[in-house]
């Protein structure tokens, strides 16, 4: 039997900025510029919004940003409010879309976020982790750094495996005339580039990018009534968190993505072999990686040879980041997945794939902290 929510609500617009450095650009101009893009690709007029879900900007908190945004917007939603799940936001925050909508609270749902560490301030991303500072744990590629060691030491796991991934995401974005890099990589390239902190080389990570993007949720009936030009059903939707920091888990091969797919899938009505095209959190390449893997496309410690071979490129078996991702269209963590996985369902990526039935979009935030995972379908 079908899950109740499967196909229920939608995904009815979307919209972005440019990505990349804009200079001169708060963040609440960039989100009122992606909400209205988004407005107006569902065809629907802000009066008919009634919930704002926001996540506040990365590079510089803010109290009370979600109002600070409605009151720019001209609109006073009945709920919403900002969350921070870190890069794992967005799609937990279009599943609190559809649990709001569900539960009667709201008919018409804004989902957006903007950031612009790139020309303002990345301070989030370098800051000194704890006690453990003195010894070298400073900045966010550090703790991604001990990771991806750690699945090398436990499987085998390779270099040059993480390089298929940044060689498949730069060749995406190389085609996508939004992307901010437009520059394809071979292997060699990637084996070339510098050391952030070994064995992360510069192209095992993503870039910093200023920008926003938004979607509008609601119903499917609403948006039959409202006359939505080409809504996306949500075919189910899941979330996973661990309260453990990197140093204190008993694991870190393991992440709650393999709980957060799990339940999407099942929501869904799906297994990892219905699935057309994926568009994968990718801020370090041992993200995707490790999704791969907990979201059961092969064994734990197999994904290293999964991505071998081109099977992850935009013509092989499972097409990943079909827009470049964070390491080539924006580093602006997780909307884009969003926005692409919409665009492949629809048939109108610049990179499509074809019969892309079924796109599963996966969000991650911290250090493997939070992960949520989206399932679209036509």
């Amino acid at each position: 039997m079908s899950h109740p929510l499967r196909g229920k609500y939608v995904i009815a617009g979307i919209g972005k900025t440019r990505f990349g450095r804009l200079p001169d650009r708060s963040t609440i101009s960039m989100n009122v510029e992606a909400c209205r893009e988004a407005l107006a690709d569902a065809g629907v007029e802000k009066e008919a919004v009634d919930a704002l879900f926001v996540k506040y900007p990365t590079s510089r908190f803010e109290s009370m940003y979600g109002q600070k945004l409605a009151e720019a917007m001209g609109i006073q939603p009945r709920v919403g409010g900002v969350w921070d799940q870190a890069g794992a936001s967005n799609i937990s925050q279009i599943a609190f879309a559809c649990m709001s909508i569900e539960a009667g609270l709201c008919e018409v749902a804004l989902v957006t976020f903007a950031d612009n560490p790139k020309s303002g301030t990345r301070e989030a991303y370098s800051r000194p982790r704890g006690d453990d500072a003195p010894y070298g744990w400073f900045g966010v590629p550090a703790t991604y750094a001990m990771i991806a060691r750690r699945h090398m030491e436990e499987f085998g796991t390779t270099s040059r495996q993480l390089g298929e991934i940044a060689v498949v995401c730069r060749a995406n974005g190389a085609r996508n005339p939004d992307a901010q890099l437009r520059k394809a990589i071979t292997l060699d390239d990637h084996q070339a580039s510098p050391w952030i902190v070994e064995p992360l080389h510069r192209d095992d990570c993503c870039l910093v990018s200023d920008g926003g993007a938004a979607v509008v949720v609601m119903s499917a009936e609403r948006a039959r009534q409202l006359g939505v030009r080409a809504p996306v059903p949500i075919l189910g939707f899941g979330q996973g968190q661990t309260s453990w920091e990197v140093a204190q888990r008993p694991t870190l091969t393991e992440t709650c993505a393999r709980e957060s797919a799990a339940v999407a899938f099942r929501m869904a009505g799906i297994q990892p072999g219905d699935v057309d095209v994926c568009e994968l959190y990718d801020c370090f390449t041992i993200v995707v990686l490790m999704t791969l893997e907990d979201y059961g496309f092969c064994k734990k410690g197999e994904g290293g040879h999964f991505v071998e071979g081109g099977r992850i490129a935009l013509d092989g078996s499972l097409p990943i980041n079909t827009s470049g991702g964070l390491l080539s269209e924006t580093g602006m963590p997780g909307m884009q997945h969003v926005l692409e996985g919409v665009r492949q369902v629809r048939g109108t990526s610049v990179n499509q794939v074809k019969n892309a039935g079924v796109v599963v979009v996966s969000n991650q935030g911290g250090t493997m902290h939070t992960h949520s995972t989206l399932v679209l379908g036509g």
